[in-house]
């Protein structure tokens, strides 16, 4: 195994996993390894992605690897720019030793939105998708608190836990308490349209997409598998709703 082999499976398993971790759909990461592979004479490489690992190897000659997947989330901003990066190898317009020290410097530095923000947006976002289905004005208030709070409790609970169901599951019952007690002291007027609201920040659409999108590409592991996610993270929304409807 040469080093410049070793090292373009090295770049090419790093985009893989930071496209997988980011959210993109598997014939994605698969594409764009394969590609990066193409573009450094190695014309028999092979990749199986799945949401949790990806197995790659360059040629028949060179030794197979394997890079576990541990975290998942969605961020479109770093896709874009591991997608640019292997296009710029692809093209010949930067080396392999640039292309692979660019990807080290996104996984290292490359930092989401800050938390507080995040909580804003989703608070909007919860404001907005009320008004959307329906709602008053009176419950935008109701809506923008129930959000942000809802999405707080969602992204520290997963954070200390690791259990990212458990987190949503308390999360939608915070928000239909939230919701009801609004309602009954008289800060709201519809309980559905404001727990409608608030929980879609935590509703896993882009999740459900990726599944699809894996499925009709023949990527039926990676299809199952993002769409029992989605299935199960639907559920524990539904159960913390129907909960805190009952109590």
């Amino acid at each position: 195994m040469t080093q410049d082999s070793e090292l373009a499976v090295e770049c090419c398993l790093l985009a893989g996993r930071l496209m997988m971790e980011s959210g993109a759909e598997t014939y994605r990461a698969e594409d764009t390894m394969d590609r990066m592979a193409m573009s450094q004479q190695l014309t028999q490489s092979q990749s199986f992605v799945t949401p949790t690992g990806i197995i790659f190897t360059g040629s028949n000659s060179l030794p197979t690897k394997l890079v576990r997947i541990s975290s998942r989330s969605t961020d479109l901003a770093r896709i874009a720019v591991v997608n640019a990066v292997s296009r710029k190898l692809v093209n010949k317009d930067i080396t392999l030793k640039e292309a692979y020290s660019e990807l080290v410097r996104i996984d290292t530095e490359h930092k989401t939105f800050p938390l507080w923000l995040q909580i804003v947006a989703a608070s909007i976002a919860s404001a907005a998708f009320l008004l959307l289905y329906g709602g008053t004005i009176k419950d935008v208030p109701t809506a923008l608190f129930a959000g942000g709070i809802g999405f707080s409790i969602s992204t520290l609970l997963e954070m200390k836990t690791r259990v990212k169901f458990f987190a949503e599951f308390l999360a939608s019952l915070c928000i239909s308490f939230i919701a009801i007690y609004s309602v009954a002291y008289g800060l709201g007027n519809d309980v559905d349209r404001i727990i409608i609201g608030s929980v879609m920040p935590l509703v896993p659409g882009l999740l459900i997409t990726n599944a699809v999108r894996d499925l009709m590409s023949g990527h039926f592991v990676s299809g199952v598998s993002k769409g029992a996610e989605a299935f199960l993270t639907a559920f524990a929304i539904g159960a913390g709703v129907a909960l805190g409807l009952s109590l």
